[in-house]
């Protein structure tokens, strides 16, 4: 394979499936240069920070409840539709596809700077880890495959607390979600076409390997994808041109369920282009929120000091544990739970590029995941892996992606760095590696001897599925609330312990935030807040 190859490889299958990096380090936003810029301040009944499963949920339930929410969101709208050149390329890296002041670096491989934008991508390092997140109004369901799958009881209640009550989670939020996103398998006609060559594969060889594959539900509109072959719309599914984002539409991300409904509730205002820097707590126990109104470059337009009576924090493991480890180490927030930071997982997730000797995958690949293979029987190893497409590439390198991810007992934590005032991941070498062993004996068996796999996972550690950090039961309770925290509460990613029981988290999340908003509209609202 030509270097040119290998590198047009590697760029590709990061874009796709979780090597894309962006950025070295927190940036903070630009001051506007020589402008004084204003200070205002207003007053809320809630504020939630981030607008992604968690957030989307939040402000949607407690709008339906006559709660007026004020959603910060420190990324742009990525309006999409028919033929729309909303979202970047995987193929082609523009300043779109990064947030402020990335440089991007995959393998050593660099591309000239972009200019500052308010990108889509940020890589957040860690010591031992890296954690890739979202920006834009919808958070990670932006960017993620779609892959909508609810744990089994048994891995369930290994992994979670039993208390959170598997059955009423299954047969009323899980459903719930189902219904918001508007799951769907992806239709025979499709998976029959030329491009999902890929697709069939993969489900041809797992079964060859003796385990069981099955269509996985996602929340898209395959009518797109049908449209695309028979030409009325330009290739976003049916070419593998949707890893960062669908420019086509048709994706049911949370811009348009979640944030929609609650918008058209009238009590719900989102505002975008607020970079939120610090939380604190008021002196009368309400809570602050301090926030940058920047322009797409980074530039401090406003700066927002906004009073409420509850604080929901949404802004993703990342943002969310970050902003309240700082409040805490700097006594913005008083008291807080000595487990703050704590209970960090990467999901398990590891990443392959699969090259096949025997057979050709072909170019370009539909996506972006059709079928998976769960392997749930043991709650300590559960784990599922599903085929993903590549973007288009210029040239056929016989290649595919296969992702696997699931139950692991490695944790790591965050630990506050005065010197760059913030919380840095500390995650611990080989700490996921009995369920990476297990990924590794199952992908080696399903792609068979006429196949090369290339870790990624090994070669750059990171994860798309950052969990914990202000986990249920040692910082909150069920429902988000922080302990001896009246008003403050987590609703995201941070909440969950580490693991999502072998499934990617975002019907997890959801379904978590649908069970708390349920009681937190029955019992705080109208008390607390």
């Amino acid at each position: 394979m030509s270097d040119l190859s290998r590198r047009t490889l590697l760029a590709g299958a990061a874009a796709t499936a979780g090597l894309a990096a962006a950025g070295t380090s927190r940036r903070p936003a630009r001051a506007a240069a020589r402008t004084r810029i204003p200070v205002t301040r207003s007053e809320e009944r809630v504020v939630i920070v981030g607008s992604g499963f968690g957030g989307g949920v939040t402000a949607l339930r407690f709008a339906q409840a006559g709660v007026r929410c004020l959603v910060l969101e420190r990324g742009v709208w990525w309006r999409t539709g028919p033929n729309a050149e909303t979202f970047p390329h995987a193929t082609s890296p523009d300043k779109r596809m990064f947030w402020l002041g990335s440089t991007p670096t995959i393998f050593g491989i660099s591309a000239d700077p972009f200019e500052h934008y308010t990108g889509l991508l940020e890589q957040v390092p860690g010591n031992g880890m890296d954690m890739i997140v979202a920006a834009g109004v919808g958070g990670g369901s932006l960017i993620y495959q779609g892959m909508s799958l609810q744990p089994s009881e048994s891995v369930f209640n290994a992994t979670l607390p039993e208390r959170l009550d598997y059955a009423r989670m299954d047969s009323v939020y899980y459903r719930r979600v189902a219904r918001m996103l508007r799951l769907q398998t992806a239709p025979d006609e499709l998976v029959g076409s030329t491009t999902y060559k890929p697709a069939r594969m993969f489900a041809a060889d797992v079964r060859r390997a003796g385990y069981t594959v099955e269509k996985i539900p996602m929340p898209i509109d395959w009518s797109y994808a049908l449209r695309e072959l028979k030409g009325e719309m330009k290739p976003s599914y049916t070419n593998g041109d949707c890893a960062l984002g669908v420019n086509n539409g048709g994706k049911h991300s949370v811009d348009v369920t979640y944030i929609a409904a609650a918008q058209a509730t009238g009590l719900v205002t989102v505002a975008t282009q607020h970079n939120v820097t610090d939380v604190a707590m008021a002196p009368d126990g309400r809570w602050e929120v301090h926030a940058d109104r920047i322009g797409t470059d980074g530039t401090v337009l406003e700066k927002k000091i906004i009073t409420a009576q509850a604080l929901v924090m949404a802004a993703g493991t990342a943002g969310t544990t970050r902003l309240l480890m700082r409040a805490s180490a700097k006594g913005a927030i008083p008291d807080m739970p000595d487990g703050l930071g704590s209970g960090w997982g990467s999901n398990g997730d590891r990443i392959y590029v699969w090259t096949d000797f025997a057979d050709d995958f072909g170019v370009p690949q539909g996506g972006p995941v059709v079928y998976g293979s769960k392997e749930w029987d043991d709650p300590a190893t559960a784990n599922t892996v599903i085929q993903a497409s590549l973007p288009p590439l210029p040239v056929n390198l016989r290649s595919t992606m296969i992702v696997g991810y699931g139950v692991s007992a490695g944790r790591g934590r965050f630990v506050y760095d005065s010197r760059k005032d913030d919380a840095v991941l500390q995650w611990p070498k080989g700490a996921d590696d009995p369920l990476y062993r297990r990924i590794d004996e199952r992908v080696t068996r399903i792609t068979g001897s006429s196949s090369m796999l290339v870790d990624t996972t090994g070669a750059y550690p990171s994860t798309w599925h950052p969990l914990g950090g202000a986990s249920m039961g040692t910082v909150c309770d069920l429902s988000g609330r922080v302990a001896g925290h009246r008003g403050l509460y987590v609703l995201d990613g941070a909440l969950l312990p580490g693991t999502t029981a072998a499934c990617n988290p975002s019907m997890t999340i959801a379904a978590v935030a649908e069970r708390a908003t349920d009681d937190l509209v029955a019992n705080d609202a109208g008390t607390v807040f």
